[in-house]
């Protein structure tokens, strides 16, 4: 019987266009899919975009058309990216799907049957950015630190909350008995420190005369669900819940990947709506950090916006992959410039991975007597654990490693020179040189599916055109 491995990402706002944040986000789902289908078991990964709340219906009345007819515009370039980046998903939702919005309803039911939601009145300062409400110690200079130039609002109103705070002792249970719940480790210590500190109920929806784009409240029609409450069930409602047979029976639980401006949502918010629902938690939240672009947050008013289809344009689309995912740490702030992208590029792509399969294949062409090229076990226990933990930088150095020590094993034995007067001394070499590459080939096929197969090819043809071609600054 397969294992099931359920993989998903956030869901990104359609008022902009998708960011390199979230193309990273969902390259890393896609490294993980690809690395379980690889290993027989069944996977199902899912995508899409969140279409409900005040940025989008502004966005709408800004252009004077109806927030739906924008949603219905702009979805499609979310869904490009899949061509785009070679992304395998099975399922790309959006939060205006009427399967959804049953499910969000329902949702909803069945934490007002726990007795998890009730009516109050409030005042609280509204970041429309983030799309939650800010407490003052969260601020910096009375701004939202991920959202300085914008001015928050004082939202004054009758809302449903739901009953976080009845949740503190059961979510720090089951941190306790997850301990790899959250990661990397130092967020994972950071949720747990504001569950520790006490949690305070949050409010889940909005009167609809103000802000009428979102999930009706069931029996309520004077409200609509809170962007974050609705958009939060897709994770389920993609598996086809409420129906709990067929896809949600089989995969979830699952694993969810998301920015570090997620963490509390995903690994707190979620799971504690979850346990309120009576549906199983998620079984790991990965965390990323941060794409910086010369060291500022990305900013069309600065000018330094690097798009995910700018880049593909440029390096293409493995390389994309490849240069969004390699040289930094899980979990960390990334920062990228086009120089640095460029520089990376021609080293490890150009002259790394693809002069080695050049000098590899040519040479091989002078083999009498092919070897039996069968790859070694691909050491698969302590790479498939940097998989696992969404370590795909610290996994593609392991797979540099063996490309740099191949180019400089060929420098130092010279195999032109062996073939030409000592053949059975050229084999011996050939033969490591020809199995690292059938492992590489291997190893690379989650990153850049494309290369990989290209790579397969060249060792059956013994012709490979080049790989990456040098580019300029």
């Amino acid at each position: 019987m397969k294992n099931k491995f359920y993989i998903t990402t956030t869901l990104p706002y359609v008022n902009a266009d998708p960011h390199i944040g979230f193309a990273k986000e969902i390259v890393e789902a896609d490294v993980l899919a690809r690395y379980h289908r690889e290993k027989g078991d069944e996977v199902f990964f899912n995508t899409g975009v969140d279409e409900h709340g005040l940025k989008i219906l502004r966005k709408a009345e800004e252009l004077g058309i109806s927030p739906q007819a924008y949603c219905d515009q702009k979805a499609p370039e979310f869904d490009k990216l899949k061509t785009a980046l070679n992304l395998s998903y099975d399922s790309f939702i959006r939060t205006t799907d009427a399967h959804h919005v049953i499910a969000a309803q329902e949702f909803w039911k069945r934490c007002e049957k726990s007795g998890d939601i009730y009516k109050k009145n409030y005042s609280v300062k509204y970041c429309v950015g983030c799309e939650l409400e800010k407490t003052e110690s969260e601020l910096i200079d009375g701004k939202c630190p991920l959202h300085p130039n914008a001015e928050l609002e004082l939202i004054e109103e009758e809302n449903y909350f739901f009953k976080f705070s009845a949740y503190q002792e059961k979510l720090l249970a089951l941190y306790e008995k997850n301990p790899d719940f959250v990661l990397p480790k130092k967020r994972f210590n950071e949720i747990k420190s504001f569950v520790e500190r006490g949690l305070e109920d949050f409010s889940i929806s909005r009167l609809a005369t103000k802000m009428p784009w979102g999930v009706p409240v069931p029996n309520d029609e004077k409200h609509v669900m809170y962007v974050w409450f609705d958009a939060l069930v897709n994770y389920i409602s993609a598996l086809g819940w409420p129906n709990e047979n067929g896809d949600f029976e089989k995969f979830w639980p699952g694993y969810q990947v998301c920015g570090k401006d997620n963490l509390r949502q995903q690994s707190a918010m979620w799971q504690a709506m979850l346990m309120s629902a009576g549906v199983p938690n998620s079984k790991q939240v990965f965390v990323n950090g941060f794409i910086t672009v010369d060291g500022q947050k990305m900013s069309k008013s600065i000018g330094n916006v690097i798009s995910p289809l700018e880049m593909v344009e440029k390096f293409g689309v493995d390389a994309t992959r490849y240069l969004l995912l390699a040289g930094a740490n899980f979990g960390e702030d990334f920062d990228i410039t086009w120089e640095k992208l460029t520089e990376k590029y021609n080293a490890d792509l150009a002259n790394g991975i693809g002069n080695l399969v050049s000098r590899i294949v040519k040479l091989a062409e002078n083999i009498l007597h092919a070897p039996k090229v069968e790859p070694s076990e691909s050491e698969g226990s302590t790479f498939g654990k940097l998989l696992e933990q969404l370590e795909l930088g610290q996994a593609l150095e392991y797979i540099w490693k063996i490309i740099n020590e191949d180019n400089k094993f060929i420098g130092d034995n010279k195999p032109w020179e062996l073939v030409k007067n000592n053949q059975a001394e050229f084999e011996k070499v050939m033969q490591k040189l020809l199995i690292d590459l059938n492992l590489i080939a291997e190893l690379i096929a989650p990153f850049m599916p494309d290369t990989s197969s290209k790579i397969k090819t060249a060792l059956e043809t013994k012709k490979v055109e080049p790989l990456f071609l040098r580019t300029k600054q």
